[in-house]
């Protein structure tokens, strides 16, 4: 009888919703091939919530202490879904257990962490991947594409944003991903997404030098108490990369008007690609090849038909045609966890991609505190 899996769930707030989402309807996606899974067992900060969750989606346990999840011999797979400070020693405690690991992202919080977690991964045969679910859309995988066969040439320059706006209000109560005693701000947040599509897309990093704003000196916490903010809200990185390609990385929580916006550029000595997702269904691609005469001939950016066409693992759900949504690139991403599991093959991103995340990150810091250039030689 084929195996399902059991899973544990550490963090219960949206993205754990998130993710839970995924598992529970990864049939419906990928059909008869997809790693059967169960929700299994939900961690929370307090006893309360995690029963709560416990009743309203069919975990069979519930607690508040994320060891019992780590160390129950029914639970196969930890998925951390937890505040970032937290990731080190849940990580560090899965690893040890032998349990398959998802994490979200930032993996950890700083380079000392993540030198933790890669010597802790040199003796452990489980398989671990970091959500950097924006690398999972059928845009951003034809992107990679298009870039790996060339099409682009040699990359000269590139733009990569993460908009939202939703710390442009004053009076709006600051959450954890507001603090930066959780290890949280922009950088962290969104800005680990981007710099990951970067790398993703454009290679790897050479330097980078950072600047980043906090709009208001200070916000009411969820008390509505007046607190002193000290994560930043928005951040903008220059980048050279090791091939030469020149970037400018943004991620921001107060671009007025935005919803949940991201967005490339991309040019080549060979063409060039944009996309932005809130038209999600479509990656602009510019071949230089294409001849510009007579009266333009077939010159221009032409947009890609990406929609819902996922590669392997094929998703057959709704179908190839139809809108692709954004819990389509987490669903995607999971799908990807599951198969290296089923197969018996190493995920990406691992936790090796996301330990060079973290160090980036903190290369961005202290370019930021030095006002200078940073090199990234040791991330």
């Amino acid at each position: 009888m084929e195996k399902t899996y059991n899973v544990g769930i550490i963090g219960f707030g949206f993205i754990g919703r998130v993710h839970a989402y995924g598992y529970e309807n990864m049939k419906y996606f990928y059909g008869s091939k997809s790693l059967k899974t169960r929700l299994f067992g939900v961690c929370t900060g307090h006893k309360e919530t995690a029963e709560k969750a416990r009743r309203e989606f069919g975990f069979q346990v519930a607690t508040d202490n994320f060891l019992e999840l780590v160390e129950h011999p029914e639970i196969d797979i930890i998925n951390i879904c937890s505040p970032n400070i937290f990731h080190k020693d849940q990580i560090l405690a899965a690893i040890k257990s032998g349990k398959h690991i998802y994490c979200d992202k930032p993996l950890v919080t700083n380079t000392l962490e993540a030198d933790e977690i890669e010597s802790a991964l040199q003796h452990y045969t489980g398989v671990h991947q970091v959500t950097f679910h924006l690398r999972f859309y059928p845009a951003t995988l034809k992107a990679r594409t298009l870039v790996e066969k060339g099409a682009l040439g040699r990359i000269i320059s590139f733009r990569i944003a993460y908009y939202h706006s939703g710390s442009v209000d004053p009076n709006k109560p600051m959450g954890w991903k507001q603090e930066k005693s959780m290890g949280a701000g922009v950088l962290a947040d969104l800005g680990s997404h981007v710099i990951d599509l970067a790398y993703f897309l454009c290679g790897e990093f050479g330097r980078v030098s950072g600047i980043s704003r906090i709009l208001y000196p200070e916000r009411p916490g969820p008390d509505r108490i007046m607190r002193k903010v000290e994560a930043e809200d928005m951040v903008i990185v220059s980048a050279m990369m090791k091939n030469g390609a020149i970037g400018v990385i943004e991620a921001s929580k107060i671009a007025t008007g935005s919803q949940d916006e991201m967005k490339f550029e991309i040019y080549g000595t060979g063409g060039a690609l944009k996309y932005n997702s809130m038209e999600p269904n479509f990656l602009e691609f510019y071949d230089q090849s294409d001849p510009d005469e007579p009266v333009g001939g077939r010159a221009g950016f032409k947009k890609l038909v990406t929609v819902s066409r996922f590669p392997e693992p094929v998703a057959s759900f709704p179908g190839p045609k139809f809108a692709v949504g954004w819990l389509q690139g987490h669903v995607h991403c999971l799908a990807n966890f599951l198969e290296a599991i089923q197969n018996r093959r190493k995920a990406s991103p691992s936790f090796h991609d996301g330990i060079y995340n973290a160090r980036l990150l903190d290369k961005v810091r202290a370019s930021q505190d030095a006002e200078t250039w940073v090199s990234i030689d040791d991330a």
